[in-house]
């Protein structure tokens, strides 16, 4: 594997940092986006609601990876925390889309988004060829987020869409949440628990997109997600079991669609994911069912 240059915006996130430490592993010379002073060689001041980057940094890099946006977790009847959640991400790929562009469409460009823009498809099997469909919240995010990357594309960039889904670990939402819900007892169904519930854990996913970084021929989207999606009981008895409790409680769908707002399309819908282009381009999981995903994310 040749030594890359390659930039990462979100750095300093849950997955970016995880992202960043596992690059600089494999020998890669990894470049931080920052949106303050720089402290060391390693970062770079970068404004994206100003449009500002340094394009010689971004021409002369082998991969640029966004993982930014603000956080999903937050209030689903807010309009203010909606409206941030879909800007934060589509401005940052823009600004990031263009310099890749202006930059002649040299580096590879792999753009964060969510297994969520898909949108409910029921009992149906989801790989990146099914098309999305459904106006919630985050699919509609999705779509637009994708969206932001074209000029990339359109300059010739080798782009990997990161159709990515819930990130299973104590200390990442919604793990980090439902681990102490579910050792007092607290841990319920959702709805019916028969809507397919996507997932992977922090180990796949960092090794899937350490993977297409360093893969030349691997563009298009991915669905980073372990191969055996469960269902939402299958996760609510496993999680249960590994933390010595019985999952005794459902929340209603009704008393779901009215708490969670706008996310409960997230909850409550069915996305049964498969990561067929990861792999085709020969990622090996870890973690390939919803046992050994809660195994990893409790670890």
């Amino acid at each position: 594997m040749r030594p890359m240059q390659v930039v990462i915006a979100g750095a300093s996130g849950f997955l970016g940092s995880h992202l960043s430490t596992r690059l600089t592993e494999d020998g890669h010379d990894v470049t931080r986006l920052v949106r303050r002073r720089p402290e060391s060689a390693q970062e770079s001041e970068w404004q994206p609601d100003r449009g500002q980057v340094d394009a010689d940094l971004i021409g002369k890099a082998d991969a640029v990876v966004t993982l930014a946006g603000s956080p999903t977790a937050g209030n689903p009847h807010s309009t203010r925390w909606a409206r941030e959640l879909r800007e934060s991400r589509v401005h940052s790929t823009e600004v990031l889309a263009r310099a890749i562009a202006e930059g002649g469409g040299g580096a590879a460009f792999l753009v964060g988004n969510g297994i969520s823009y898909y949108g409910d498809h029921g009992e149906d099997v989801v790989t990146e060829e099914t098309g999305s469909r459904g106006g919630s919240l985050l699919t509609s995010v999705t779509r637009d987020w994708q969206a932001a990357a074209e000029p990339a594309v359109a300059a010739g960039s080798r782009v990997c869409v990161l159709r990515t889904a819930p990130v299973m670990d104590r200390r990442h939402p919604p793990m980090q949440m439902l681990k102490p819900l579910f050792q007092v007892g607290l841990g319920a169904r959702l709805g019916s628990g028969r809507q397919h519930m996507a997932m992977i854990s922090l180990r796949d996913w960092v090794g899937a997109t350490a993977l297409l970084v360093a893969d030349d021929g691997a563009s298009g989207p991915f669905n980073l997600c372990c191969p055996q999606t469960p269902t939402n009981a299958e996760f609510t008895r496993t999680l249960a079991a590994a933390l010595g409790r019985k999952p005794l409680l459902f929340a209603p769908a009704a008393v779901m669609r009215r708490a969670a707002g706008a996310m409960a399309p997230e909850l409550l819908g069915s996305i049964n994911a498969r990561p067929d282009a990861l792999l085709a381009r020969g990622y090996e999981f870890s973690d390939p069912d919803v046992c050994a995903v809660v195994a990893a994310g409790l670890g």
